[in-house]
């Protein structure tokens, strides 16, 4: 028996012109969009802002159509740099709610809130992501609720810039039945009048059409869409699906908000272990390492710290997050905890600059961290234990 499930599907709206009005405020309230060389009339439109749109500028539409149709829009010149950094910082963020978020693109992506169900309103948790994001991004976004992925997606579509939309299954005869077919996430654009010449002109078609005209027309692919249609998706909000990553991090809530030092050193010490595995898995070294405490009254807070040589592993993870948490912690009670690492550098580049009077003992020691390795993979975690040593307590 499938056990309910809170998803929510988070939407950057018209992400890269909203980072350039966040970079630059006098922006706001004007016409802008993001073009492909705008000082040609043949370039096009990569995307615009609202005030944009409400004049009929388009994704894909050339600049001089643009420009005839809002005389007064502004033309900027994509700047990639910047909105990967504003990508990082919105996942950075999003991850301190829940360890399970999936980034699906630049300015989207899902997070699995199962674990708020019953302790969170989810109609006022994402009133509270939305706040968060703004607040510390300056950026507008769109928040579906559903029990899947795919409810998820398509509640997130259905109001923007701002909108909070639940979709339920017992809504999805009123709500998604009725929307035409282009509509349906999974539907290519090309392939719309494939559907339409088989009378599927809406998402309620496709839910009632025939499986063997499906199978027949559209294989194995057009019964998935057909269960989608009908509110049916158990695919797991994957946190390693996307393969852009810039950062790999793992955060943790916490049974109970706790101040207990012994309990968040435990969990530091495990969350290093975690990301440990996971660099160690993409053979990818780190040079700089942040940590996220967010407390009982939902304030957040990160420390980060550039690192002069890089690391992977756990044992140094852990005197990170050891040094940034005295920087960072207030006393007050925790509710979750986070390290993540970035400015990653695979393996073949992460050399230290030895002296000759110690690179014998850094081979000795990255000898000695490989056969510790592989006694773990071969014998268990147990086989050898390694790390902090714990304060006793009455």
């Amino acid at each position: 028996m499938n056990r309910a499930r809170l998803i929510f599907h988070l939407d950057m709206n018209s992400f890269f012109a909203s980072v350039e009005i966040a970079h630059n405020p006098s922006l706001q309230g004007k016409p802008v969009a993001i073009a492909g060389n705008p000082e040609e009339r043949r370039g096009i439109i990569v995307t615009s802002s609202y005030e944009a749109r409400s004049k009929g500028v388009k994704t894909t539409m050339p600049i001089w159509e643009a420009k005839k149709l809002c005389p007064n829009l502004i033309i900027l010149r994509p700047n990639g740099d910047r909105y990967r950094e504003a990508s990082k910082s919105l996942f950075d963020l999003l991850f301190t709610y829940t360890p399970l978020v999936q980034q699906v693109s630049i300015d989207e992506g899902y997070l699995d809130l199962t674990s708020y169900m019953y302790k969170k309103d989810p109609i006022q948790l994402a009133r509270s992501m939305q706040e968060d994001v703004f607040t510390q991004l300056k950026l507008p976004c769109s928040i579906g609720i559903a029990p899947n992925k795919f409810l998820a997606k398509m509640a997130s579509d259905m109001k923007k810039p701002n909108g909070i939309t639940v979709l339920r299954k017992r809504d999805i005869a009123e709500k998604l039945w009725p929307l035409p077919i282009n509509e349906m996430h999974g539907i290519g654009r090309r392939t719309v009048d494939k559907w339409r010449n088989l009378h599927i002109s809406t998402i309620g078609d496709l839910a009632n059409a025939e499986n063997e005209l499906l199978l027949k027309k559209f294989g194995e692919r057009g019964l998935e869409l057909k269960k989608r249609a009908n509110g049916e998706d158990d695919r797991p909000v994957n946190p390693h699906a996307y393969s852009e990553y810039k950062s790999i991090g793992h955060s943790t809530t916490l049974r109970a908000d706790t101040r207990n030092k012994q309990i968040i050193m435990s969990t530091l010490q495990e969350l290093a272990n975690r990301v440990h595995k996971r660099l160690r898995k993409k053979d990818v070294f780190a040079r700089g390492v942040q940590l996220t405490i967010r407390y009982f009254d939902w304030k957040l807070v990160t420390k980060s710290r550039k690192l002069e040589s890089p690391i992977q592993e756990q044992e140094d993870l852990f005197l990170e997050a050891i040094t940034l948490l005295e920087k960072g912690w207030s006393g007050e009670s925790v509710r979750l905890l986070g390290i993540s690492t970035y400015d990653l550098i695979e393996k073949k580049y992460a050399y230290k600059q030895l002296d000759l009077f110690t690179y014998k003992e850094e081979i000795k020691k990255d000898d000695i961290n490989e056969m510790v390795q592989q006694l773990k993979e071969r014998f268990g975690e147990d086989i050898i234990q390694k790390g902090w040593k714990k304060e006793e307590t009455e």
